[in-house]
């Protein structure tokens, strides 16, 4: 692991983005670790970091705007898109019923290519209802890039749909970090492990 990526690690865990316990993720399935990048908003050192890692993981991929996914994301969104100097749009969670009633914030035209952005990713569903979102408008989707891959299906979920996951950390990167830092015990890196051993085979 990069030297940038285990400090980023690091800093995710002592800003409290990283918890332990016992919680239940957006996707229906109980955890025992649970990533709160919603924190990233009041650590803006920690948040300009993470949007340097993520631009420069953009190197090498073809678009046109950066779409990020609300609400979690949009912060990281709007520090890439200062960062890349490369504009932002969103696909709106819920239309409203006033004003544009627009389903995307931001301007583009179609036939752009946006680079779908998240927090992180447990499995694809999310994601995909996003580019839903944005192919409607004629858009063209090829690559979606979060900061942490939890390893429970995500990127076979979007493979499966012609689209490839970039992810800078897994989450056993961060167990790893953590662990070999003396942040977390070696009984929370085994339940955690075991976790992701266990929702793998099923």
């Amino acid at each position: 692991m990069r030297k940038g990526i285990r400090q980023l690690a690091y800093g995710l865990y002592d800003q409290g983005c990283v918890k332990f316990g016992t919680f239940k993720l957006k996707s229906g399935i109980t955890s025992p670790i649970y990533i709160d990048l919603r924190l990233l908003v009041s650590h803006p050192a920690l948040l300009r970091r993470v949007a340097r890692t993520l631009a420069d993981m953009t190197e090498g991929l073809t678009f046109d705007r950066i779409a990020a996914i609300p609400y979690a994301a949009l912060p990281i969104g709007v520090a890439m898109a200062l960062e890349l100097e490369q504009p932002l749009i969103y696909p709106r969670r819920e239309v409203k019923q006033h004003g544009t009633r627009r389903a995307i914030e931001g301007a583009f035209r179609g036939g752009e290519e946006a680079l779908l952005v998240d927090d992180l990713i447990t499995r694809g569903g999310s994601k995909l209802e996003a580019i839903e979102t944005l192919e409607a408008a004629e858009l063209v989707v090829r690559d979606v890039l979060v900061l942490i891959d939890r390893e429970q299906g995500g990127a076979q979920d979007l493979a499966e749909q012609g689209y490839q996951l970039h992810a800078a950390l897994t989450l056993t990167d961060l167990l790893d970090a953590l662990r070999e830092s003396e942040r977390i015990t070696e009984d929370q890196h085994n339940e955690v492990t075991t976790y992701l051993e266990r929702t793998r085979a099923a």
